[in-house]
C-alpha cells in the first residue's frame, strides 16, 4: 500500500546537519555548547527567512540527568520523552544497512518559527521503530552514548539517511549541505554515489561534488576530531563503502578521519573565531580554512528585564541586533534596574532549587561550562585562603557553578569533586553553589543574573565559547582568558578583563595569580566603590559585545560566504 504524500513544505536550498540541536529543555537533543549553537542557528535562520532546514537524531534517553551527592559526586539518569508531544512524525521512511542488516530510519519534524513568521523545520531521524530489531532500534537511544561503534552507526544515520530523508518530507531542491562538525560527513556518500550512477568520472564526480557541500569545524584538539580505524568501518558499513571511502581519497592512514573527509568533500570550510582559524589552519595546512566568529540568538538570551528595556528604548533590536549597539544611549539606571530584576529572579531560583538565600547585594560570580579538564573551571578556587582575602577585603564574593561532565569523562568528575570540596572549605566566607543538571533555562538565569562572567580555559582549546557572549547580551561582563572569541571581543575595562595575553600557550600559575590580582585590584573595587563606572562597562558589554556577537550577524555571513544566498 503507497504511503501518503508528506504535506507540503517550503522549498529548501540549505540542509544543516548537527549531531546535537538544542531547541529548548522538553527536548533533550543536546549535550552542550555544540547544540545550542546550532539551535540559535536554525532560529536566526528563520529570522532572516532563508530557505533553510535543519537534520539531527531523535535521541529517546535524551543526553542525560545530572544528580550530585554531597560530596560532588555525579550520577547520570537516562531523560525519557515523548516526542509526540512536540513534535510531528512523519512518514517516511528510508533503509541503511547497518552491521550487516536493514536498518529502517524515519523521521519526526519540529518547525521553528521566527520573529517575522518564517518557518525552518527541523527533521529528527529515528530508528526506534517497531520494523527494526532492538540493536536497530537502540541506534538512536542516547546522545554520545555507548562505544566507537555506537558513535559511527549514529553517525552513519545522520549522514546517509539525510539526504533520502528530506527528498521524501518534500525536499528535493537542496543545493547545499551544511556539516555542523564532523559527525554528519558521510552525507557526502550518497551524493558521491548519485553523480557515479550518472556516469560521472571520478575525477568530475569529485569536483561537482564539493559544490554541494560546506563544512564548520568546531575542534581545536587533534583528539577532538572523530577517528573510525578501517576494520571498524568495514564491520559496521560493510566493505563496498570502504572502498568507495577509499577511492575518492577519503582515506587517511588507513582510517576514516571525518575532519578530514568533511574539509576535503567541501567547497567551503570555515572555524568558529579567528583565534580557531589559526589553530585550524596549522592542524590542516593543506585546507584552505576561514572563519566566521559564532554569536548567539539575541531574543532568545536576552532576560525579561533587558527585553522590555531594549523594545521600549532600541525598538527594532529583535529583527537587527545592531541596534544594540545604540545601547550607548541607554541610562545607566535603566542598565542597573533591569540587571537588578534578572539578579533577583536567579536568586530566587537558587534558593528553590538549594535552600540557600545568596545576598542580592554581593558581587556574583557566575562559572557555567561543560565540565572537562580543559575547561578548568576550578582555577578560581584554587588558593581559596587567596580568595577569601579577597572578598574580606574588597567585599563579599558569592559564586554559582553549573555544568555536566561526560559519564565517561572521570577527570570531568572528579573536576566537579575539585569545585564542591573548595566550596567547603571556603564556607560562608565565599558561598559557592554548584547548581546540578545544567540546563537551557538555567544557562538563560544564569547568564542574565550574575554580575561577572568568569572562563579559564587552557589556550588554545577554547574554539569559539557562547556564554560570555550570552552574558553581555543581559550586560555582564566578562573576566576571560584569551582565547576563542574573547580575543576579539575584549577591550580592558570596557567590556571586561582579560587573564593572561592573548598569546597561544598557558602558564597556569600565572593565570591563577592574574585572576586573583583582577578581582582584588580592578573588578572588586570597581563594583563596590564606583558602581556607577561598573554600570559603565556593563552597558558597553551590550553595545560593543552584544551587538555584534550574535547569530542575526554569522548567519548573515554564512549566507553570503558560504551557502550563496541573499540575507
Amino acid at each position: 500500500m503507497p504511503r501518503p504524500t508528506p504535506p507540503a513544505v517550503a522549498p529548501a536550498a540549505v540542509a544543516y546537519l548537527s549531531m546535537e540541536v538544542a531547541v529548548d529543555d522538553e527536548l533533550p537533543t543536546y549535550s552542550g555548547g555544540l547544540g545550542v549553537l546550532a539551535g540559535d542557528h536554525l532560529r536566526a535562520a528563520a529570522d532572516l527567512g532563508l530557505p533553510l532546514v535543519g537534520v539531527t537524531l531523535r535521541y529517546r534517553d535524551g543526553y542525560f540527568r545530572q544528580q550530585l551527592d554531597g560530596e560532588g559526586d555525579q550520577s547520570e539518569h537516562p531523560v525519557r520523552w515523548d516526542p509526540a508531544a512536540r513534535l510531528e512524525r512523519l512518514d517516511v521512511r528510508t533503509e541503511l544497512t547497518l552491521d550487516g542488516r536493514r536498518v529502517q530510519v524515519g523521521a519526526w519534524r519540529l518547525q521553528l518559527e521566527g520573529v517575522g513568521g518564517h518557518r525552518v523545520p527541523l527533521y529528527l531521524l529515528d530508528t526506534d521503530l517497531e520494523e527494526n530489531d532492538p540493536g536497530a532500534r537502540s541506534i538512536t537511544d542516547q546522545l554520545y552514548g555507548g562505544d566507537l561503534a555506537h558513535r559511527l552507526r549514529q553517525e552513519a544515520v545522520l549522514g546517509l539517511a539525510a539526504p533520502a530523508i528530506l527528498e521524501a518530507a518534500g525536499h528535493d531542491l537542496v543545493r547545499t549541505f551544511h556539516m555542523n562538525e564532523g559527525h554528519s560527513a558521510l552525507v557526502v556518500l550518497p551524493l558521491l554515489r548519485r553523480l557515479r550512477q550518472r556516469g560521472a568520472a571520478p575525477a568530475d564526480a569529485l569536483s561537482a561534488l564539493r559544490q554541494h557541500f560546506v563544512f564548520t569545524t568546531h575542534t581545536p584538539v587533534p583528539a577532538g576530531h572523530d577517528r573510525f580505524p578501517a576494520e571498524l568501518v568495514v564491520e559496521v558499513l560493510g566493505p563496498g563503502v570502504l572502498e568507495e571511502l577509499a577511492e575518492a581519497g577519503y582515506l587517511e592512514d588507513d582510517e576514516l578521519h571525518m575532519t578530514l573527509l568533511a574539509l576535503r568533500a567541501s567547497r567551503f570550510a570555515n572555524a568558529v573565531s579567528r583565534r580557531h582559524g589559526e589553530v585550524t589552519r596549522a592542524m590542516f595546512p593543506e585546507a584552505a580554512i576561514r572563519s566566521i566568529t559564532n554569536g548567539v540568538h539575541a531574543p532568545t538570551w536576552v532576560s525579561p528585564p533587558f527585553k522590555a528595556l531594549f523594545d521600549q528604548r532600541l525598538p527594532g533590536w529583535r529583527l537587527d541586533n545592531a541596534l544594540l549597539h545604540d545601547a550607548t544611549t541607554l541610562h545607566l539606571p535603566e542598565v542597573e534596574a533591569a540587571h537588578r530584576q534578572a539578579k533577583m529572579a536567579l536568586l530566587a531560583v537558587v534558593a528553590e532549587r538549594t535552600g540557600v538565600s545568596l545576598d542580592p547585594g554581593a558581587l556574583t560570580i557566575g562559572v557555567a561550562r561543560r565540565a572537562t579538564p580543559y575547561k578548568r573551571t576550578d582555577l578560581l578556587l584554587r588558593d581559596v585562603e587567596r580568595l577569601r582575602a579577597i572578598a574580606a577585603k574588597v567585599g563579599p564574593i558569592q559564586v554559582l557553578y553549573s555544568g555536566k561532565a561526560h559519564p565517561r569523562d572521570e577527570p570531568g568528575k572528579e573536576l566537579i569533586r575539585r569545585v564542591v570540596a573548595g566550596a567547603v572549605r571556603l564556607g560562608e566566607a565565599v558561598p559557592v553553589l554548584y547548581l546540578e543538571d545544567y540546563s537551557l533555562e538555567l544557562a538563560r538565569l544564569l547568564c542574565g543574573g550574575v554580575d561577572l562572567w568568569l572562563n579559564t580555559p587552557s589556550k588554545p582549546a577554547e574554539a569559539s565559547g557562547t556564554s560570555g557572549m550570552k552574558a553581555a547580551l543581559n550586560g555582564v561582563p566578562s573576566l576571560s582568558v584569551l582565547d576563542g572569541w574573547w580575543v576579539e571581543g575584549h577591550v580592558e575595562g570596557v567590556t571586561g578583563w582579560s587573564i593572561g595575553s592573548d598569546l597561544l600557550g598557558d602558564d597556569e600559575e600565572d593565570d591563577v595569580a592574574e585572576l586573583y590580582d583582577k578581582l582584588e585590584l580592578d573588578i572588586g573595587p570597581l563594583f563596590y566603590e564606583r558602581p556607577r563606572r561598573y554600570a559603565e562597562v556593563m552597558r558597553s558589554a551590550i553595545a560593543l559585545n552584544g551587538s555584534f556577537f550574535t547569530t542575526e550577524r554569522m548567519v548573515r555571513q554564512y549566507a553570503r560566504m558560504a551557502y550563496d544566498l541573499e540575507a
